[in-house]
């Protein structure tokens, strides 16, 4: 019957429950729960403040530009020509 037959899911509980313990597996639903709440809390204050763009520094008036000097590994140049 396939993966379906009510045996081999016996056996997959079994394995789980060796493999895990059942004290790790009675915390695993609330655990679980808990993170898809605060991933949708996380989504809905994002979708929140759609306006809002991260601020950059500001210089002081007359300051020189800033200039960042970076160094590029031979990966990243090689990468950025395909």
């Amino acid at each position: 019957m396939g993966i379906f037959d009510w045996k081999h899911w016996i056996v997959i509980i079994i394995v789980v429950a060796l493999v895990f313990g059942t004290k790790k597996l009675k915390t695993l639903g609330p655990d679980l729960g808990e993170t898809i709440k605060g991933f949708r809390k996380a989504m809905n204050e994002d979708e929140s403040k759609p306006g809002e763009q991260p601020l950059e520094p500001q210089q002081a008036p007359g300051s020189p530009p800033r200039t960042v000097y970076v160094q590029a590994s031979k990966d990243e140049v090689l990468a950025g020509k395909n």
